[in-house]
């Protein structure tokens, strides 16, 4: 069982409530009494040791650690990287979209886009790809059965161990070789099972957050021509789009798991010590209390711009300038191209991925149209 926190408000002051943590090991009293086993299909989110359920000084000395491979500094040197990578995704989706078939925008381009970046980033070898976008898919599909999961589970470790004996071998100028070396001024590295799940953090939620919101930014839109017609006019910036997406549709519906530490009361209900707490951040992004009525409804020009979908408070994704990044360079780079680009299907008939963690699409067909003359 699970306490479900959805509004706003709420969500803030539970994720700013320094009595509120994510250490399952350490806080959880499911897994005191070993009500959570490897079986359970959200075993892998709950019980990695990374930054995201790390508690306190543990959480502070990771994400120090982690946050040398995002900086500014780090995120910019990718720009090129990444208009290279959409570049070639363009040349893929004018090949697919040939004699006007349709084109599926989340196979073509928002699903290799992120995975090539974060790959890029941490070093794994191109030829892993397709393998490492299976199982981070698995990992996001919560209808898994217990077998279907170890099984993902087994093939994830497999494939970060891997990566870091490769990187420890032959180090380079990526993520990987950063966590391999970096250390606290006091000399103490990540132990093993930290750097590997890490890693997968650094992987899994690199992949998925961005995936999704390319997905999102595109199907809006595909379905609001009014708002992308500003858009072409220069009238709505793309950062805009970007960010009433952001809010509109958060990328990661909601995260498993938080915990109380000690008994603690939100808006008027004791949630006890040991207790789940479980944010849904797509359900704060339409959250009428703090958006107004028109909540539901995708308006890129909307004066409140704040959202959740990054998550607050300690654990704001240090991956969000990459995920920005990304949207800003690939989303003008196919509208400008095609300029009659459309769905395929009507809007109702899109249908979501098999999961309450991920909120994406399992597909987004389109047809292109003419390309537009350079």
């Amino acid at each position: 069982m699970a306490w479900a926190v959805a509004d706003h408000d709420q969500i803030r002051r539970v994720t700013m409530d320094r009595r509120v943590s994510r250490d399952t090991r350490n806080h959880s009293k499911a897994w005191a009494d070993g009500e959570i086993t490897p079986d359970w299909h959200l075993f892998t989110f709950v019980a990695v040791q990374n930054m995201i359920n790390a508690y306190g000084a543990d959480h502070s000395r990771l994400r120090s650690l982690i946050s040398k491979g995002f900086t500014p500094r780090r995120v910019a040197q990718l720009q090129p990287a990444i208009e290279e990578l959409v570049d070639g995704l363009m040349d893929n989706i004018a090949e697919a979209g040939r004699d006007g078939k349709t084109v599926d925008l989340r196979q073509e381009l928002a699903y290799p886009l992120p995975i090539a970046v974060i790959s890029t980033l941490c070093g794994a070898p191109e030829d892993w790809r397709p393998e490492l976008h299976r199982i981070v898919d698995g990992i996001f599909n919560t209808t898994l059965g217990p077998e279907e999961s170890k099984a993902n589970a087994a093939d994830l470790y497999t494939l970060l161990n891997n990566l870091v004996e490769l990187k420890r071998t032959t180090p380079g100028d990526d993520l990987t070789s950063v966590l391999l070396s970096a250390h606290e001024e006091d000399g103490t590295r990540l132990d093993g099972a930290e750097l590997v799940d890490t890693l997968l953090l650094i992987l899994g939620a690199g992949h998925e957050t961005t995936t999704n919101l390319l997905d999102q930014a595109m199907t809006a839109m595909l379905t609001h021509p009014d708002q992308l017609a500003e858009v072409r006019a220069g009238t709505i910036s793309w950062d805009d789009v970007i960010e009433e997406t952001l809010r509109w549709n958060a990328p990661i519906a909601s995260l498993p798991l938080r915990y109380a530490t000690e008994d603690i009361e939100v808006e008027g209900v004791k949630i006890g010590k040991g207790e789940a707490i479980l944010t849904f951040f797509a359900a704060a992004g339409r959250d009428p209390a703090h958006y107004g009525d028109e909540a539901d409804r995708f308006d890129a020009r909307r004066a409140v711009k704040d959202h959740l979908s990054f998550g607050h408070g300690v654990h704001y994704c240090l991956g969000a300038p990459l995920a920005r990044l990304e949207a800003r360079i690939a989303l003008p780079a196919l509208f400008n191209r095609y300029p009659d680009l459309a769905l395929a299907v009507r809007p109702d008939e899109l249908r979501p991925v098999q999961s309450f963690v991920s909120n994406g699409h399992l597909g987004l067909p389109a047809t292109l149209g003419a390309a537009a003359t350079v």
